[in-house]
């Protein structure tokens, strides 16, 4: 991720945008040499969105009575998802 400050960003920000959107670059943007936000795009976004989302379920999931037995069963889930669905030849 490229860092850039706040009076650059204000300078530069349609450029910036055209980055993000087209070239799927992602801004650090600084005030002081601290970093105090992020420009991202919203493909980006919804991905981290939906992380957060399936973070969330397990972690409420993880309270429940008996959750060991489920624990299991959503790794393989989760390991799945990353496959791309791909690894596991289910047949109707």
């Amino acid at each position: 991720m490229q860092h850039i400050s706040v009076a650059e960003t204000k300078s530069h920000l349609s450029e910036i945008i055209a980055k993000s959107i087209h070239g799927h670059e992602r801004f650090i943007i600084t005030r002081r040499n601290k970093p105090v936000a992020a420009l991202i795009n919203l493909d980006d976004l919804k991905i981290i969105e939906q992380y957060q989302e399936r973070q969330g379920l397990a972690a409420v999931a993880s309270t429940w009575p008996d959750f060991e037995e489920m624990a299991t069963p959503l790794l393989d889930l989760t390991e799945l998802r990353k496959q791309g669905g791909e690894g596991r030849n289910v047949s109707l």
